[in-house]
């Protein structure tokens, strides 16, 4: 079966997921055997990787409270991954109490355990969708029921387009995604880099998973903010990005680049 052009997705929990790893290097409960043996790979040959999901995290919460802060009043988040307390619509809400959420995966347990969580909120939605397909999630009701594409939006693509190899196209992905926004709206990102940390360890456990790590450059990854105006303090490895406190890990042992930008007329 396909959808949306793509095959439909199918729960494989005999192979490390990227979420479900994600999910137990933050200490999550949502993860298989399988995923904490690939976890514990990880961690044994590059230890630092728990801090950087950390780190990581702690960015998408210090970019969501900035966004809202700023006026946004929705949010999509694509790639979301399992949900982890606090989740993005927990800290938007508490940021501004008339924020609409709308999470997007293509991970079919993802899915179950956010609309499980959700059901019933009134102000987030969950949808099944690929990011492979970005105009599907775009058109997705479960996403139209939500964002309103007339009105600015804060998009997240967080720890998610470097499981898009070069073949799928990554920049194409995020263009679409652009031209979908109102003026006004923000791009949240982050992603793996082989700048400064050594990803080797986490590419080879990512390569027995359902997603292969595909670590960019700076000027690779800042190449996916065409069309849209970096706020300060730029690229930057997330640990340096707006910090509530100074950080206590070098940046050589976060691996990962995060930016907000806008999109701007």
């Amino acid at each position: 079966m396909r959808q949306h052009g793509l095959p439909v997705p199918v729960i494989d929990t005999g192979r490390p997921h990227s979420a479900r790893i994600y999910d137990y290097l933050l200490g999550g409960k949502d993860n298989y055997r399988v995923d904490q043996q690939a976890g514990d790979e990880l961690l044994a040959a590059a230890a630092h990787e728990r801090a950087a999901a950390r780190a990581g995290r702690a960015f998408l919460e210090r970019a969501v409270r900035h966004v809202v802060g700023a006026g946004l009043r929705q949010v999509l988040d694509i790639g979301t991954g399992l949900p982890h307390s606090p989740n993005v619509h927990e800290v938007a809400l508490a940021a501004a109490p008339d924020v609409r959420v709308a999470y997007v995966d293509n991970d079919p347990i993802v899915v179950a355990h956010a609309d499980a969580l959700l059901r019933g909120s009134g102000v987030v939605g969950v949808a099944l969708a690929d990011l492979r397909d970005p105009q599907a999630v775009v058109e997705h009701p479960q996403v139209r029921e939500v964002i309103d594409f007339d009105r600015p939006v804060a998009l997240l693509l967080t720890s998610v387009l470097h499981f898009l190899t070069d073949a799928q196209r990554p920049g194409e992905v995020v263009a679409t995604l652009r031209d979908a926004l109102s003026d006004g709206s923000c791009l949240v990102l982050s992603h793996a880099t082989d700048d400064f940390a050594d990803c080797r360890a986490a590419q080879a456990v990512y390569a027995h998973a359902t997603t292969p790590l595909t670590p960019r450059s700076h000027a690779e990854i800042e190449e996916f903010l065409g069309g849209f105006e970096l706020l300060a303090p730029g690229l930057v490895p997330v640990p340096s990005w707006r910090p509530d406190a100074p950080s206590t890990a070098p940046p050589a042992t976060i691996g990962v680049y995060g930016a907000v930008a806008r999109k701007a007329g």
